[in-house]
């Protein structure tokens, strides 16, 4: 009926010069409706020359956050992170200006009509999407096809399907150069921990809920601690995660230092010397009495190889501003025994 009233309202009337219509999802073209192609769509994952009106670009949000005197680094941790048409960063602008009224960071998403539909559409375990979303909650980024969807909020045929639509309701951003998708921020992310928490995937939540216990590990230097943590959430996750796998590594490490995020801003394949850092943790202003960390992962080498890497590849280049305590964290993987070794070195920049 509401397509019908489209057609009758909008197609070939003399008195329609233009009609701009916004909404979540561009509209879906049934059969017998064809006739509506007068419309030209734009969406979250083609914007094309609508791309400047998409949320606020980071020049609006630097201007706002002078005038309010509010904190720019915390905005950019917390609504930041969508990328449009080759990466230009785009903040949530319902919830910049929720924040700069309120003046407290925090997640307004709960508050959306799409909120209570976010646990639904991740428990759709096509193509192991279970392992994606963890995969994604951990920093890693997704490759996606997006032009399978076909544009309604329940036909999903594919995990693809799936993530396309968390595009179009901004639970994930989309690069379109890479055809990847990620979370984009700390407000979305929580929202998702909060879904998981209540579906009860129970290796994430174990993990995310032991995590300060392992960050307390690192800082103290209880290297054997912080091993058997890391194998801890491996075994935990292994009906989730391809257990032999680099990436699940990553994600395990990841998911284990997932509270790092309320005291440091976390970098990935960090470039830095003669090559990339795996993990590089910088503390936040208002958390400079913590340690920085540099991670190195290894696998079915030797902890210690690890450290090695990071002083002969010059890693700490990047860190020559930083001027604090440091610590070298090197973690080794051995696929035969899955037995996991961690050593830390302290480093004085």
């Amino acid at each position: 009926m509401y397509l019908d009233f489209l057609r009758l309202w909008l197609k070939d009337q003399v008195y329609i010069g233009l009609a701009y219509m916004t909404g979540i999802l561009p509209i879906k073209k049934y059969g017998n409706h064809s006739a509506l192609n007068m419309f030209r769509e734009y969406s979250m994952t083609e914007p094309r020359k609508f791309l400047d009106y998409f949320g606020f670009n980071e020049a609006e949000v630097k201007e706002l956050t002078l005038e309010y005197g509010m904190d720019m680094c915390e905005m950019e941790k917390w609504y930041n992170g969508y990328f449009v048409d080759l990466g230009t960063p785009i903040y949530n602008p319902t919830s910049v200006s929720e924040y700069l009224e309120s003046k407290v960071f925090s997640s307004y998403w709960n508050n959306t009509e799409t909120y209570e539909a976010l646990k639904d559409y991740i428990t759709l375990n096509f193509d192991d999407l279970k392992e994606k979303v963890t995969l994604m909650l951990s920093g890693i980024s997704i490759p996606i096809e997006p032009r399978s969807f076909t544009n309604d909020m329940t036909t999903f045929n594919s995990a693809d399907d799936v993530l396309t639509l968390l595009v179009h309701l901004g639970y994930l951003t989309y690069n379109f150069e890479k055809s990847i998708v990620q979370i984009p921020n700390e407000e979305v992310k929580s929202e998702f921990v909060v879904s998981i928490k209540s579906l009860k995937w129970k290796g994430v939540v174990n993990a995310l809920n032991d995590s300060d216990q392992l960050l307390q590990a690192i800082w103290n230097n209880k290297a054997d601690i912080v091993a058997e943590g890391v194998q801890k959430v491996h075994e935990q996750n292994t009906s989730i995660l391809k257990y032999n796998d680099e990436n699940a590594l990553s994600c395990v490490i990841s998911l284990a230092l997932y509270s790092a995020k309320n005291y440091y801003t976390i970098f990935r394949e960090f470039p830095s010397g003669k090559g990339y850092a795996d993990l590089v943790f910088i503390p936040y202003k208002k958390t400079i009495d913590k340690p920085a960390l540099v991670v190195e992962l290894k696998w079915d080498e030797a902890a210690s190889g690890a450290i090695s890497q990071i002083k002969e590849k010059n890693y700490l280049s990047a860190l020559e501003a930083y001027k604090g305590d440091l610590l070298l964290v090197g973690i080794n993987y051995e696929k035969d025994t899955k037995h996991h070794e961690c050593i830390i070195e302290e480093w004085k920049m």
